[in-house]
């Protein structure tokens, strides 16, 4: 394995990574719509030690995009610009939102500030679903690796279908995480009941996704690994559904998790060696070698992540034991 594969495969291992722990972010801000004040507390509680935490997995996987493959960078950066602006000024209100919501005792302003975080939240998920569909279908890339459509290029029936579909797989994932950490019965119960109604919508449009994306990218030239990627997805998201239906959120939890894991390694190995899809000309695609650093950079930084990398893996998994328990509404109170 040359450096170039070694590091598409772990910029594969950070947005899976992302998409896991953000996903389940996403998803609980989100669910905060149509909730009363103590029920948005608790949710925001549950996640309020681990969500800053969850994003740096995207901030590392856009600077080892940035590093490894910088032609990449440039050329997604400038395609995305207006979505990525709207992504960034979602993140934003939402992080501010967790700061500021508990600074002042009125209710507009935590209604206020939870819209924010509900913004937060939507917007990027959805981007995010429109961004990774566009890369496997194919964006009017130039020989010069530049851009060349505008925004409305990127909104297609099968984009906007992935995008609507990692929400509500990202909402369903998000009632799993609090289904392991609410300790209001009531709470629990009530978010149980509609996890179940968002987890099925999201496996109806998860199969509607699968199967766009068989008439509309090259996936079936994969081989047998295009179809089976999507039915193992398919097949754990399913038995999350199940596990949730049972009030097992933790199983739950693990499957669609690994739903997650298995569509995001799906999209990326569809592209290998990939990166970008040119739709005006096969042969301008941007791949892992015509888009790549320096050998003495991509050398440099794999000594860099085997030091640093299991020392966010360790402190991440420290924290998520360290606020384990579940959240009640006596922890509203400190």
């Amino acid at each position: 394995m040359d450096l170039n594969v070694l590091w598409f495969v772990l910029i594969i291992v950070l947005f899976t990574g992302f998409f896991i722990l953000e996903g389940f972010d996403y998803g609980v801000g989100i669910l905060l719509i149509g909730r009363r004040e103590y029920e948005r507390s608790l949710m925001i509680r549950a996640i309020g030690p681990v969500w800053d935490g969850n994003e740096v997995w995207m901030i590392t996987a856009g600077g080892a995009m940035f590093a490894a493959f910088p032609h990449m960078y440039a050329t997604m950066f400038s395609t995305f610009y207006f979505a990525l602006f709207l992504m960034l000024l979602g993140l934003i209100f939402r992080g501010v939102a967790f700061e500021l919501r508990g600074k002042y005792p009125s209710r507009d302003w935590r209604l206020g500030w939870d819209g924010a975080i509900v913004f937060g939240s939507l917007i990027p998920a959805l981007l995010w679903g429109v961004a990774v569909t566009n890369l496997l279908q194919g964006l009017p890339i130039d020989a010069y690796m530049h851009y060349a459509g505008n925004f409305g290029d990127l909104l297609s029936p099968y984009t906007i279908l992935g995008g609507l579909t990692f929400v509500f797989v990202f909402i369903f994932h998000g009632a799993t995480f609090l289904g392991m950490k609410i300790g209001d019965e009531g709470l629990l119960i009530d978010i149980k009941r509609s996890s179940i109604k968002f987890g099925v919508l999201g496996a109806i449009l998860y199969v509607m996704l699968a199967a766009m994306t068989f008439v509309s990218t090259d996936i079936l030239d994969k081989g047998f690994f295009g179809v089976s990627s999507f039915a193992v997805g398919a097949l754990c998201f399913l038995t999350g559904i199940n596990a949730m239906r049972q009030g097992r959120a933790k199983v739950a939890f693990i499957f669609t998790s690994m739903a997650i894991a298995s569509t995001v390694m799906q999209f990326f190995v569809a592209l290998f060696p990939r990166l970008m899809v040119s739709s005006l000309n096969p042969e301008w695609s941007l791949t892992i070698y015509n888009a790549a650093s320096t050998p003495h950079t991509l050398m440099i930084m794999t000594g860099a992540a085997l030091v640093f990398v299991p020392i966010v893996l360790c402190y991440q998994a420290w924290t998520y034991r360290l606020f384990k328990e579940r959240i009640t509404a006596s922890d509203l109170k400190h």
